[in-house]
């Protein structure tokens, strides 16, 4: 890919001459914030830092704690790049890259509990707190006959509600999820997943060309072994790198 963009491409991503990039730290996989300075960093960071500098155009983080407020903030016209799972839903309002990365959706239950498979989990009575919008409360929404959906405003107060509430489950991103249960030996995670949630980087619909260069941008990012370094460097190195896209 040339190191210059198109001046058509840099008019779709960065119409204002600088490109604004959502950063979801709700997903600590993939954006993380430098303790010290407050930045962001992982793969996500480095992914809109390159991107800006193949345009040639300043780069401007816009923070958010959950996927949901991300794409709700696209009404608003709040950035140019995001990068969300990809999600019908979204599709809508959204072009998607490939997947840049690939993670688990799973389950996390109160030790003693008797629900030991994911599959035990969508039954009559059961309560499961989720961040609203997320990929996995999406899915989770068309993909549950039994169950019910406690929904709150991001990742982190669902697994708040969890606990406060006593409810019977929290879903979420397999990493975080499991990182939770280890600072609360009360919880335990449901071994396997109940889906995989594949990554991308995304563009308001209808930006055409804008759209193209970030597809072809990711795949180049996955082959060069960009994105594997990135997910290392900030400390995500058993996330998986999406294959090429067919």
């Amino acid at each position: 890919m040339a190191q210059n963009a198109p001046r058509d491409v840099i008019t779709d991503l960065a119409p204002s001459g600088t490109l604004r990039a959502a950063m979801n730290f709700g997903n600590s996989v993939l954006a993380q914030k430098d303790p010290a300075s407050g930045e962001p960093k992982g793969v996500s960071s480095e992914l809109a830092r390159e991107l800006a500098r193949r345009l040639g155009v300043p780069i401007a983080f816009v923070g958010f704690d959950a996927a949901g407020k991300v794409v709700e903030a696209l009404k608003n016209g709040a950035w140019d790049v995001a990068f969300l799972a990809v999600d019908p839903v979204r599709a809508d309002t959204i072009d998607f890259s490939p997947p840049y990365v690939i993670i688990e959706g799973a389950y996390l239950v109160p030790k003693h509990s008797p629900l030991q498979t994911v599959a035990e989990v969508d039954r009559p009575g059961v309560r499961i707190a989720v961040g609203k919008g997320s990929a996995y409360e999406l899915y989770l929404t068309r993909a549950l006959k039994h169950a019910q959906l406690i929904r709150d405003p991001s990742g982190k107060d669902a697994l708040d509600a969890f606990l406060r509430d006593k409810l019977e489950a929290a879903a979420g991103v397999k990493q975080p999820i499991v990182a939770f249960a280890k600072d609360h030996p009360e919880t335990r995670v449901i071994p396997g997943r109940f889906m995989v949630i594949e990554q991308a980087m995304a563009c308001p619909r209808g930006r055409t060309a804008g759209a193209q260069y970030i597809r072809q941008f990711i795949e180049e990012m996955k082959a060069s072994g960009f994105v594997a370094r990135a997910l290392a460097a900030s400390g995500q190195a058993e996330a998986t790198v999406a294959p090429p896209a067919p």
